[in-house]
């Protein structure tokens, strides 16, 4: 049974749209002229942020999905990355757009550029809403970053805890609570 636990607000749901908007531009400069840009979402926490992220590209997108998991239903990366699902297209010779929910650790990311770089696409960039340097046990960092935050346990907007808490429109910090309180 998971202990009882209150959500305090982090970052609004105004600031994450007004933060993705202003992402999406750099993007845009960057990819110019692409004919079109694979968007890869790693499952499951980064489908929110894709699905606001690609509404603001003004480039043609190709969506697609890989899920990666080092977490299962605990709080802690096991280390362990897994590949659950993988991409349905290829990406050879294309421009790629990797977006990650949180990079914490760092061994997700790095795990999936080196099966993508392996894959040999055009350019290969990468996005996290998230970003928890403190964490890092591998030297990783995304191209942009929307946030960048403490080590704190966090939910909402695609993030969950043991499947819980997806749908908050913004990002909040667990607090757990006593039992008898």
């Amino acid at each position: 049974m998971t202990q009882p636990y209150v959500i305090d607000e982090m970052i609004s749901a105004k600031a994450i749209a007004a933060r993705i908007e202003a992402l999406a531009q750099e993007i845009e400069a960057t990819f110019a002229g692409t004919d079109k840009l694979v968007v890869v979402g790693l499952l499951r926490g980064s489908f929110v942020f894709i699905a606001d992220l690609v509404r603001e590209l003004g480039l043609p997108v190709e969506v697609d999905f890989l899920e990666a998991s080092s977490y299962g239903s605990g709080m802690e990366s096991s280390r362990e990355v897994r590949i659950l699902k993988d991409l349905r297209g290829g990406i050879e010779g294309r421009d790629v757009l990797v977006v990650e929910d949180i990079v914490d650790t760092g061994y997700t990311l790095s795990h999936v550029l080196k099966l993508l770089t392996a894959r040999k696409p055009a350019h290969l960039r990468t996005i996290a809403l998230l970003d928890k340097p403190s964490r890092r046990e591998v030297p990783i960092r995304a191209d942009w970053i929307g946030f960048e935050i403490p080590d704190e346990f966090v939910v909402g907007y695609g993030i969950d805890f043991a499947q819980a808490n997806r749908n908050l429109p913004y990002i909040g910090k667990v607090r757990f609570t006593d039992a008898g309180a």
